[in-house]
């Protein structure tokens, strides 16, 4: 398989639009590609045995207003010490000293989800150009992405762009980087709020994934999947090839 290469940054030029008919794929990765919810929930559990559903059930509320919150930028490893510090507070959960890092010590080994590997295969035997706009660290999606054998053209993370999804500068800058227009990208994502209705802004059409989630309203989307087994059927639906 080939071993992944991503990189933060691409020349201008090679993916100008008016010489380049690639077609771009962008991902959300953690809820999309990593199986979020299970990792979050395995690393309280490992620090705070019996409580891990009702943190897990507190940090979803949490986390969106801790990343709206007024001031420095803060990194996703302070933004999830601080989430799940408050989560554990409002629960009557004491945390030993340390503790509330261990989600970003194990963020890099939370699962993939089984069929994120064979989509995005299919992606790149179509022809697809791959990316990932993610809500995290560089380093931390570094240590996921060495488990993930598909090559990734770029990845644009909240520490690039000093912001967290929903706001555009994921967005913005994957088109600033790419030129990338709305008529050959599509964004695949797990999460209306964060992804799905930004991009929609923007006039980029967006997959939603649900991953066995009660749906979120998706009136917004341009297509409703499962999981990724269909997608690249499904995408190039969307988008066909340039002639």
């Amino acid at each position: 398989m080939t071993p992944n290469r991503a990189t933060s940054a691409l020349a201008p030029d090679l993916y100008d639009p008016r010489v380049s008919d690639d077609r771009w794929a962008t991902f959300d990765c953690y809820g999309t590609l990593v199986d979020w919810d299970a990792g979050i929930l395995s690393a309280i559990e490992s620090v705070a045995p019996g409580h891990g559903r009702e943190l897990l059930a507190r940090y979803h509320g949490l986390e969106p207003r801790v990343q709206a919150e007024p001031g420095v930028f803060k990194r996703y490893r302070e933004i999830m010490r601080e989430t799940l510090s408050r989560a554990a507070a409002e629960s009557g959960v004491a945390l030993a000293p340390g503790d509330e890092d261990v989600l970003g010590r194990t963020l890099p080994d939370w699962p993939i989800f089984p069929d994120v590997v064979p989509a995005l295969e299919g992606l790149r035997r179509a022809g697809w150009r791959l990316a990932i706009l993610s809500n995290v660290d560089n380093d931390l999606i570094a240590g996921t992405l060495r488990r993930i054998p598909v090559e990734v053209d770029l990845v644009v993370t909240a520490e690039d762009v000093r912001s967290y999804k929903p706001h555009p500068g994921h967005l913005l800058r994957f088109r600033e980087l790419t030129g990338a227009t709305a008529d050959r990208w599509v964004h695949v994502a797990a999460s209306m709020f964060h992804d799905i209705v930004p991009a929609s802004e923007l006039g980029i059409r967006g997959v939603y994934v649900t991953r066995g989630r009660e749906k979120e309203h998706c009136r917004l989307a341009e297509a409703v999947l499962p999981n990724l087994v269909a997608l690249p059927a499904v995408l190039d639906s969307l988008v066909s090839p340039a002639d």
